[in-house]
């Protein structure tokens, strides 16, 4: 049972106790003793209906007949066998009862005719487009660096069914340089990455995109000695126009990096160990 519906039992005993007065002038309790009355039956045949199963499925205008139909029972009982001397409410009484049963009504047709709730709109399922870079993996060169640039991938992250993009194109791959010379260590400094199309010129990034550059400034991946290898992963922006088809010709890697001559002397110095105390 829905908090709803619940509330369409009370409304409902409490205009049938209102309505009782204005309609059957003598015999009553009064107004307390009618919406009183009004209550006990619409929530009793109600939960009743409920319980065994009869118009379970129902929706609040049925549900609404029910209680009324329970509300006016009890009355009709209490006019019928207790009645009262009374010759009929003060003015003051009708008042009351014409009020509280307009604004009962209002509620209830409010809720009966009014708007339906709508479902909670469902959240929007973002996926991941994914572009294949061919080949994934090359090999580069620039003077005595060497390296290869492997796992290449293009990914943007869009809404699902409407393609609305969420998260731009961005390229991930992982990059590893090597020191090939015998003599010389490297300070790596920064790279940067161009796309270029097919005359030989710069492909641009959308505006309020960071051009994609690379940092060394891990501790001790900027510092290649001679043979020494170092690692490190590629999450770069990607232009939007290097997507279309045949649009991208290459990629350029500029590394900059700071070579200096690399010397290993040997020194021997004479040393004697005394005897253990």
């Amino acid at each position: 049972m829905s908090f709803a519906m619940f509330v369409a039992w009370v409304l409902v005993g409490v205009l049938a106790g209102v309505l009782a007065g204005l309609v059957m002038k003598r015999g009553g309790y009064g107004l307390k003793k009618d919406i009183i009355f009004g209550l006990v039956g619409s929530i009793g045949l109600s939960w009743i209906f409920r319980a065994i199963g009869v118009f379970t499925g129902s929706g609040i205008v049925v549900a609404a007949i029910i209680a009324f139909i329970g509300a006016v029972i009890p009355i009709v009982v209490q006019r019928k066998f207790w009645p009262t001397e009374s010759a009929g409410e003060e003015k003051a009484d009708k008042w009351w009862r014409w009020g509280l049963g307009a604004t009962v009504v209002a509620v209830v047709a409010w809720m009966t005719l009014g708007p339906v709730p709508q479902p909670a709109a469902t959240a929007a399922v973002i996926e991941d487009k994914t572009y294949a870079v061919t080949p994934a993996s090359v090999k580069v060169q620039a003077g005595i660096v060497t390296g290869e640039v492997t796992a290449m991938k293009v990914a943007e992250r869009v809404e699902k069914g409407s393609d609305r993009i969420v998260s731009p194109a961005k390229l991930t791959a992982t990059l590893t340089l090597k020191n090939t010379s015998a003599n010389q260590t490297v300070r790596l400094i920064e790279g940067k990455l161009l796309y270029i199309d097919a005359q030989g010129q710069p492909i641009k990034l959308e505006d309020a995109r960071t051009e994609p550059t690379l940092k060394f400034a891990t501790y001790g991946s900027e510092r290649l000695d001679p043979g020494q290898e170092a690692t490190q992963s590629l999450d770069v922006e990607f232009p939007a126009e290097a997507l279309k088809a045949k649009r991208l010709k290459e990629i350029r890697l500029e590394l900059a990096y700071i070579p200096s001559p690399f010397r290993e002397e040997k020194v021997n110095f004479a040393v004697s160990i005394g005897a253990g105390k």
